[in-house]
């Protein structure tokens, strides 16, 4: 695993950023990646632990002291081949993933963590530069025809799956192009969408079909989720023309924030921001789109959306970034022995931060203040309190209310649940919380209790990261193509 001594020998080296005042000016990718010696050198880090807890950490179950083995041995062609066999879209993942296999390595016990998300960066990206990915088409087809509703990771991974198993995939996406949040949610300097238009590429080799601007079921009215769709199709249709349906939608659901002013003009979800960004990136020409040009914003939510908003209102030229976040400021450094190997609490300052934001911890917005004159429809402030945290209960403090300037807010507090509209057309009981109500058992996994209608992503298991949905699209393939097939070799 690695170079039996090289923890002991080598330091963690974490992957390069360009300079803050250069990449602001544009929204191509920063990150400068591991070259193949420094790969080796973290790859020989890995140490003979013996129990991998790496490999558990890791959502999808990737083969880490493999992979990192391999590299260090300089075996980069079979180093691929081990981490696409529990992976579809390691560029995906070696790009957005927090890592949660680094929290969980044995090194990070009381040392700096192997860096295992460069290693696997630096794999497919050498992967594809050296042409290893190729389309895996079926040996055979079986005559069953699969239709995926949503073309996020969760939709990708379940429908290059269940293609390479021999069945005719179409998938469904409301937006003018295929990558549902992977597309329209992350920003183009975090990950640049050649990557989504290539895999495409590969999965239409493989067979798999898209249908964009296409809507499966309806939008609750007055919907602010990124919609571009020309048609609509129903759920029964789709019920009719297929064997079996499969439901990955995002959880697109915002979280609001009713609080009194809510409704004036510059008070926007981050999923109105965003997606607009990456459109006009793209190319696309837009009216109305909303800027962070010359403002002051205050980001609400301290999350990697929130984040990301920070990132974006920098590009745009903001006059200042401000971001709150309910909670107390977390501790710059972990507890290791209380949490290790599971994902630490601690405080976590991203690329965006770095670039320009001042952050307040422990705050809650009151109300939003409207401009006078011809700025009485419009946000002009804040007005917020300082809170306390004791036993998990939050309170106010007295004597803290503050009024803050702000041109534009954005609230990125997280998403609640998928547009209830897809679901209700369908006629799928919801959980508690407002997602597909579906298990993950052996043999009745992800289905339904509509008949050959199944469910997988976030659109089941609620807002997580693009690595959770990948295994859930895996899993799903697997499910579904059992139930067709009444066995599977797909991979568990």
């Amino acid at each position: 695993m690695g170079k039996v001594t090289g923890f002991m020998e080598f330091e963690r080296l974490e992957e390069g950023y360009e300079a803050v005042e250069k990449r602001v000016k544009n929204y191509k990718e920063f990150v400068i990646g591991l070259n193949a010696d420094q790969a080796k050198v973290q790859g020989a880090r890995c140490m003979d632990c013996g129990t991998p807890f790496c490999n558990n950490g890791c959502p999808v179950n990737n083969i880490i002291p493999d992979f990192n083995d391999l590299v260090y041995r300089g075996d980069w062609r079979l180093a691929i081949d081990v981490l696409h066999s529990t992976n579809n879209f390691p560029e995906f993942t070696g790009r957005v993933c927090p890592a949660p296999c680094e929290a969980a390595c044995t090194l990070n016990v009381n040392d700096d963590a192997v860096g295992i998300k460069s290693i696997e960066h630096a794999i497919i990206d050498r992967a594809w530069a050296e042409g290893w990915v190729q389309p895996q088409p079926a040996r055979a087809k079986t005559g069953k025809r699969v239709a995926v509703v949503g073309s996020g990771p969760a939709g990708l991974a379940a429908a290059q799956q269940l293609a390479r198993a021999g069945h005719d995939v179409t998938v469904f996406e409301k937006n003018s192009r295929v990558g549902g949040l992977l597309r329209y949610g992350i920003p183009d300097f975090k990950m640049e969408k050649s990557h989504i238009d290539r895999r495409v590429a590969q999965m239409q080799a493989e067979g798999v079909s898209f249908r964009t601007g296409v809507l499966v079921g309806a939008m609750p009215e007055g919907s602010k989720v990124t919609n571009d769709a020309q048609h609509v199709i129903t759920a029964e249709q789709l019920k009719g023309e297929f064997d079996a349906v499969l439901l990955t939608g995002g959880s697109e659901q915002s979280r609001d924030l009713p609080v009194p002013g809510r409704q004036l003009d510059g008070v926007h979800f981050a999923m109105e921001f965003l997606p607009m960004q990456n459109k006009v990136v793209a190319g696309d020409k837009l009216k109305g789109q909303i800027m962070a040009t010359g403002k002051h914003v205050i980001v609400i939510g301290g999350g990697d959306t929130g984040s990301d908003c920070v990132g974006t209102s920098n590009r745009h030229g903001a006059a200042s970034v401000t971001q709150f976040e309910l909670m107390p400021m977390p501790p710059e450094q972990e507890d290791r022995p209380l949490t290790w190997p599971y994902w630490p609490y601690k405080l976590r300052t991203s690329s965006s931060h770095d670039e320009g934001c001042a952050r307040t911890f422990a705050i809650a917005t009151k109300e939003f203040i409207a401009g006078t004159g011809k700025d009485k429809h419009r946000v002009v402030g804040l007005k917020t309190v300082e809170l306390q945290w004791q036993g998990g209960k939050m309170t106010e403090i007295p004597g803290t209310e503050k009024e803050w300037k702000a041109d534009l807010v954005l609230l990125a507090m997280g998403f609640v649940n998928p547009v209830p509209t897809v679901l209700e057309a369908f006629g799928v009981d919801k959980d508690a919380r407002g997602n597909a109500k579906a298990g993950t058992e052996d043999g009745t996994g992800y289905r339904t209790n509509v008949d050959k209608v199944f469910a997988a992503g976030d659109m089941r298991r609620g807002q997580s990261l693009v690595v959770w949905a990948i295994r859930e699209g895996r899993q799903a393939a697997r499910a579904v193509d059992s139930w067709l097939m009444g066995r599977s070799t797909l991979p568990r």
